[in-house]
This record gives C-alpha cells, structure tokens and sequence, in this order.
C-alpha cells in the first residue's frame, strides 16, 4: 500500500476508472452477443434492433480508447454484413 498521498489517490482513481472501463467493455460485449444470437435464430429484426445499440457501445468503446477505433469498425462490418445476409 502506498505511504504517498499522491500515490494513494492514485490507486483509488485507477481502480475506479477499471470498474467504468470493466462496465463499459462487458456491456459491449453482451451488445454484440445480442445480435449474434438474433443472427443464429435467423431472426432479421430484432437482429437489425439491436445492431444499432451494439454499434453505439462499439464506437463508444473506441472512443474511450478501450478497444482499437478500427478493431470496433471491424466488428460492426463483420456484424452489419451477417445481419444483411439475412
């Protein structure tokens, strides 16, 4: 444990910046699982619906620097062209 008052605020503002960026980052996931799901059920839809929320959290997660900005745009290419398939 850190003696440094510096170095004490620090610990705390890191491990509350992990649990935002641990929040962040799974909600994103489940997005994304969301619509993967909707695609395997061949359901056209809801896979469209919520395509638009799992692309939101992607571009959000880019933007917050926790995934790369074309790592994100690679997922929702990949994403948008299995939900146009259908």
């Amino acid at each position: 444990m850190p003696n440094i008052k510096s170095a004490i605020k620090r610990v705390k503002t890191s491990e509350a910046r992990n649990a935002q960026n641990t929040t962040a980052k799974s909600a994103m996931r489940t997005a994304v699982k969301k619509v993967e799901a909707a695609i395997s059920n061949n359901d056209g839809a809801a896979a469209k619906e919520v395509l638009a929320s799992a692309a939101s959290k992607l571009d959000k997660a880019a933007a917050k620097g926790l995934i790369h900005k074309n790592a994100a745009a690679r997922k929702k290419s990949r994403l948008m062209k299995k939900a146009n398939s259908l």
